[in-house]
């Protein structure tokens, strides 16, 4: 018996001695590979045919040309968000324009995970996450990594989705039920194997450049970092600790070309350029006529209301969307997060349908409160030191944000908009999109009501009624260091 398992044992290691020297061997040739990449791309279509057009371009060149996105491929386009199935226009355009992979990004689970499941297999690219667990969810698992074949060389890339203080991606709870997520820092770890195994090593996270950093401090195993959420312009890579990093901005308004030798297996002389699409002046043709197909939507371009002047900022537009829900809903104090106003103006003339669903594209429903005003200050307060500056955007009232020297909100100052101080002894009703209610930090006694309608909706009952709205100078938050 004892002669029998070393007769196999010998076997099994000259079976595999061969192996690993071949593999050795497959990759010594030397060849440059270039990487398209985006990022951030929240259904913005029109732009497909531009990239389509760029990417035929340089493969006529370059032998080894791949596409890659770093996540949040939906939300933000209405065509795309409210196309009856949901989310498609986008996976049929990235399809034809020949997209090689893509991260899995927070905006992915807006589609909910029966509908991302459906929108994945249509897809003829992987999307992969290394740090996603599917426990009891419906959610059918990506694959960690993806190993890119060059030649006769495997490049291996991972991907990293990033997760919030309250253990998940910053999508809405319902959208995330049976899931869990790694912490990212502490599962890459996991996959620096893959460069021992083959000489190579590319993230590409849907982390933002603030955990990109930390990242390549902790492992400068890796070569490349592409990375996305943070919807950072870079027309220069960041080296750190030897890690290139690069990421292109947001709404496929550029893209970037990251181009590397590979030599012995080792990948060198790494470069970086950003693409501005508004530099290319052809769109490929079939691409360009499915987005016009796509963009043809009588139901989007529908008038709602005018806008007597531009509305310029968050600000504005922030209180036009809770002033659309104190109205509607009848309660004293409404709160819209920064986070959740997706356009940054619009102008004065026609508000139409589709202007409302790029505004505010997720799908929140409205949730109303019974609430002390201590409560109400928790809120306030809690929400500006989230990132030390103004984060929820309030009708029926005005509020100070008393900040000390390290800019820390240490308290809040509420009146009415004639500067009258509101009756301590009293409980108000207070308004609030679903998301802040589920994920946001605050006191709160009355557990809230759970509307129907969502603030979209909310807001074109609202401009239906008004017919006309001007904000322009609207100012309702003020801060004062102490």
């Amino acid at each position: 018996m004892r002669n029998s398992k070393l007769h196999i044992l010998i076997i099994l290691v000259i079976a595999i001695l061969p192996f690993s020297a071949a593999s050795a061997k497959k990759c010594k040739k030397s060849f440059e590979v270039i990487i398209l990449h985006t990022n951030d791309m929240h259904s913005k279509i029109d732009n497909m045919g531009k990239l389509a057009y760029l990417v035929d371009s340089i493969k006529t060149q370059h032998p080894h040309v791949f596409l890659f996105s770093a996540g949040d491929n939906f939300t933000g386009n209405p065509i795309v968000d409210m196309y009856p199935e949901k989310g498609y226009p986008m996976i049929d355009l990235m399809n034809r324009v020949g997209f090689d992979l893509s991260a899995m990004g927070n905006h992915e689970f807006d589609l909910g995970q029966e509908t991302q499941n459906k929108r994945r297999s249509e897809a003829r690219f992987p999307f992969i996450s290394a740090n996603i667990n599917i426990g009891k969810s419906i959610l059918k698992k990506p694959a960690p990594y993806y190993l890119l074949q060059v030649e006769k060389c495997k490049i291996p890339v991972f991907s990293l989705i990033q997760v919030s203080e309250n253990g998940y991606p910053d999508s809405h709870p319902s959208r995330l039920e049976g899931l869990s997520f790694d912490q990212p820092e502490k599962k890459a770890a996991e996959y620096m194997k893959l460069k021992k195994k083959y000489g190579m090593l590319i993230a590409l996270t849907h982390l933002g450049i603030e955990t990109d950093v930390p990242l390549a401090q902790k492992y400068p195993q890796i070569d490349l970092i592409i990375g996305g959420h943070s919807h950072t312009v870079m027309t220069t890579p960041l080296i750190e600790n030897g890690v290139m990093i690069v990421q292109t901005g947001s709404q496929l308004k550029s893209v970037g070309k990251t181009t590397f030798q590979v030599v012995n297996g080792k990948i060198t002389d790494r470069k970086y350029e950003l693409i501005s699409l508004a530099s290319i002046t052809h769109s490929k043709p079939e691409i360009q006529n499915l987005i016009d197909r796509y963009n043809d939507n009588e139901e989007m371009n529908r008038v709602l209301a005018t806008a007597g002047t531009p509305l310029n900022n968050q600000q504005e537009l922030g209180c036009l969307m809770t002033d659309a829900i104190t109205s509607q809903f009848k309660v004293d104090f409404a709160f819209q997060n920064t986070g959740g106003i997706r356009i940054p103006y619009l102008p004065k003339g026609d508000i139409l349908y589709k202007d409302i669903f790029r505004l505010d594209p997720f799908g929140n429903q409205v949730v109303t409160y019974t609430m002390t005003l201590q409560e109400v200050k928790s809120l306030i307060m809690n929400a500006y030191n989230r990132n030390k500056e103004p984060d929820l955007m309030v009708s029926g009232m005005k509020y100070s944000a008393l900040t000390d020297q390290n800019g820390v909100c240490t308290d809040v100052v509420m009146t009415d908009y004639s500067g009258n101080p509101f009756d301590p002894s009293r409980k108000y009703k207070v308004g609030m999109n679903s998301y802040i209610g589920a994920t946001y930090v605050f006191d709160h006694a009355d557990p809230g009501t759970t509307n129907f309608d969502t603030t979209a909706q909310t807001l074109i009952n609202f401009l239906k009624e008004v017919k006309s709205v001007s904000y322009e100078g609207t100012n309702r938050i003020e801060i004062k260091k102490k």
